[in-house]
């Protein structure tokens, strides 16, 4: 595919690169805090893992292509969302704090298990590197929503921030009574796993039709083929 790339130039840009580049996939559309760099043709798709400041340019370039949207922003408000879920009237529009598969898989695990232990304490310890903007992280957010969703009962679930050195990303969700301690943790190695996750979200917008979807979408949706 011909797809464009918001926040090229970053951590995240290179690792989407090197990915979609292994796959025999073609940068047209490069793009970053200082505006366009290259416009080589229409993305199918366009992808943007860049800072919040970044969604109101990139969904006028969807607009602009006709292009879906893999948007893999955190730190988003309100009125980002908003946006996105309006461009997803015209274009897919894939959205997700957390492109890595284990984190979906654990997401949905606290979604279905919570309430049983509804009785216990929970806590929600997410560590990253020490250039990350945004604390809580966007995932944090993501499984403590995911665990209220679960169970109604609980009226709320801290989380506990550490920026420290280069680290990926690691959540770790705690629960304990007086007797027990249960610990469900994820640890991303690379950020390679979000890139892969890019490019499964990139390939899935390509053959479904628009809307506003989640990377659990996709998982399920692949799961199913």
């Amino acid at each position: 595919m011909n797809y464009g790339i918001i926040g090229y130039s970053g951590r995240m840009g290179h690792e989407i690169k090197s990915i979609f580049g292994s796959s025999g996939h073609v940068p047209v559309l490069l793009a970053d805090e200082n505006g366009i760099e290259a416009e080589n043709g229409k993305p199918q798709v366009i992808i943007n893992f860049a800072l919040p400041a970044s969604v109101n340019d990139t969904v006028t370039l969807c607009r602009k292509y006709g292009s879906p949207l893999v948007i893999g922003t955190t730190g988003l408000k309100d009125e980002h969302i908003e946006s996105l879920k309006k461009l997803s009237e015209e274009v897919p529009v894939i959205q997700s704090y957390n492109f890595a598969t284990g984190i979906n898989v654990l997401k949905i695990i606290l979604r279905e298990f919570s309430l049983m232990l509804s009785d216990w304490d929970a806590e929600i310890i997410e560590i990253h590197h020490n250039k990350k903007k945004d604390a809580p992280s966007g995932t944090a957010v993501l499984l403590r929503d995911a665990m209220l969703t679960g169970d109604k009962n609980r009226k709320r679930c801290d989380i506990h921030s550490l920026r420290l050195g280069g680290v990926p990303g690691d959540h770790t969700v705690d629960f304990s009574n007086e007797g027990e301690v249960l610990t469900l943790s994820h640890r991303a190695i690379s950020r390679t796993v979000f890139a892969i996750g890019a490019l499964k979200a990139a390939e899935f917008a390509l053959k479904t039709e628009r809307g506003f979807y989640s990377y659990e979408e996709v998982l399920k949706k692949i799961m199913d083929q």
